[in-house]
């Protein structure tokens, strides 16, 4: 096999999907999925057959080319975190966070219902299994490990926006103060979108309320 040959074929596999299954024995063996197509190009498949088009569109929606790249790598582009608390006016963050004079990227009063609500845009392909991950620390001891799993996107030009679940920050003397805190997006492959460190505050009262 000659160089050329050899270059061609380290290519093929490098653009090769492989997965693990199990078989009936409970034996693990990898399975080739073959290379990860861009998404224009399958669309662009048998366009001609109007069942089968219309089997993509049921399965991806519908979904503007215009979104579509060359690359059969989806990107995922996190716009922004707005805070929900009842009766409190929502706060939009927009990514990457702009921290305040004293390095915090937002305050929580003590003992207060809130939610966090995502919105990102998915281009190019397909994301599998997109979950984030949000852990925080205080004064060096982790308190918190938050792991959402979102779910598979195809692209398109609006933002996808994503609510996660109530929650309630912990109250007392004890609890208020300074926390660190990092955020990651990440699909099922690994491949990590958005990885952030930020500080914020958790107060006797709202900000602006003392």
């Amino acid at each position: 096999m000659d160089d050329k040959e050899k270059e061609k074929e380290e290519k093929h596999d490098k653009n090769n999907i492989e997965e693990e299954e199990e078989d009936e024995d409970g034996n693990k063996r990898i399975v080739v999925l073959g290379p990860q197509v861009p998404l224009k190009e399958q669309l662009e498949l048998d366009k001609d057959d109007e069942s089968l088009r219309r089997w993509k569109e049921q399965l991806l929606g519908q979904v503007n080319t215009e979104q579509l790249g060359e690359t059969a790598e989806p990107e995922v582009k996190v716009l922004n975190l707005t805070i929900l608390s009842p009766g409190r006016p929502d706060l939009v963050l927009p990514i990457p966070f702009q921290a305040d004079d004293k390095s915090y990227a937002f305050a929580l009063k003590d003992g207060s219902p809130y939610s966090f609500r995502f919105s990102f845009i998915v281009s190019n392909n397909i994301v599998s299994g997109l979950k984030y991950t949000n852990t925080v620390w205080k004064t060096g001891v982790r308190v918190e490990n938050q792991k959402m799993m979102l779910g598979t996107f195809s692209p398109q030009l609006e933002p996808y926006v994503y609510e996660g679940e109530e929650e309630t920050t912990p109250a007392g003397m004890f609890a208020r103060g300074s926390y660190s805190a990092k955020l990651k997006f990440v699909d099922d492959d690994g491949k990590c979108y958005l990885e952030m460190s930020y500080y914020f505050e958790i107060r006797k009262e709202w900000p602006g309320t003392q």
